[in-house]
């Protein structure tokens, strides 16, 4: 994994795949380079991007350029999730629970680089499919379904003490 803190809004992105793709011609074989990464700003706020090129600092330019073009608002918990949620993509699925304080981050390879782009600290989770680019999607189609407690009041037209007497 790659990790490089960027200037402006101190984002830091993580290469999650690197990939050596080949496209045989009449003249021989010709070598590109797909690059996955996942980006951040810590504070709520995480992109993923796929950049190809045939050099390697190219593609994963390309891919960070991308990756933060295409940033999703995550409601967070203080250090955690709202509560738990499940996402899919493909065949690839990703449960992410809430944890409570001083857990850390327990979670598998990509789902940890974007928990990590993302700023939560403490979560559980478990992901179901070995395409790191379906599973990273499954985990932001899951972290996009959450919603903060002010949100769901303002839907029901109520209070956020109101919801939390309902239980």
């Amino acid at each position: 994994m790659h990790n490089m803190a960027e200037h402006k809004e101190n984002f830091v992105d993580f290469v999650i795949k690197l990939s050596r793709v080949v496209k045989v011609t009449k003249g021989g074989k010709r070598f590109s380079f797909a690059a996955l990464v996942v980006s951040g700003n810590t504070k709520g706020e995480v992109g993923i991007g796929l950049g190809t090129s045939r050099e390697v600092s190219l593609a994963i330019a390309k891919a960070t350029n991308k990756a933060r073009k295409k940033l999703i608002s995550v409601a967070l918990r203080g250090d955690t999730i709202p509560y738990n949620v499940e996402g899919r993509h493909g065949a690839s699925r990703v449960i992410i629970r809430a944890a409570s304080k001083g857990t850390g981050v327990i979670a598998g390879g990509s789902v940890r680089a974007v928990m990590n782009a993302l700023g939560v600290k403490d979560v559980l989770a478990k992901s179901f499919g070995s395409n790191p680019q379906n599973v990273v999607k499954a985990a932001l189609n899951a972290l996009a379904k959450l919603r903060s407690a002010e949100h769901i009041a303002r839907l029901r037209g109520k209070t956020v003490q109101e919801l939390v007497r309902e239980g």
